[in-house]
């Protein structure tokens, strides 16, 4: 039982949790608002605006800089591991959904020509993200930190 007690009041933790939760939540609001379609995976997919991925790490580096300082190696793990996850987030990750739109795309115009595809579903194109999204997520990541730690 510890170890739940420990883990729910661990600011590092917690701070990270909701910046996941809450990216997530406004994700699924900011689809629905934009399309009038309810995505229920949106509340746990990747892509789209603001980026979870960015605002979860952007929020475990600010709470980590909270608690132990810049100079910590804590710190700079948490911070490094920011940067590598939102620079794959803007150019793997999103290079990858590109590249899944035009596949799809390439594979609808081959089955209205009457060709066989062996591909049974649709390729995921929400994968990375855009710059604005992936700054929207870190700005919100930040935001909940700084909440968290006001306290």
């Amino acid at each position: 039982m510890a170890f739940w007690t420990d883990l729910f009041r661990n600011e590092i933790f917690i701070s990270a949790a909701i910046g996941w939760l809450v990216a997530q939540i406004l994700k699924t609001l900011i689809h629905l608002i934009l399309t009038r379609d309810f995505v229920a995976e949106r509340m746990v997919g990747s892509g789209g605006m603001p980026s979870s991925h960015s605002a979860t790490v952007c929020a475990l580096a600010t709470s980590t800089y909270y608690l132990y300082g810049s100079a910590s190696f804590e710190f700079a793990i948490s911070a490094f591991f920011a940067i590598i996850v939102m620079y794959d987030a803007i150019g793997v990750r999103r290079e990858t959904g590109i590249q899944a739109m035009v596949l799809n795309e390439m594979i609808a115009f081959f089955k209205k020509m009457g060709g066989k595809v062996s591909i049974e579903e649709k390729l995921k194109e929400f994968v990375g993200h855009t710059p604005l999204q992936v700054l929207a997520g870190a700005l919100l990541g930040i935001l909940i930190a700084y909440c968290v730690h006001m306290n």
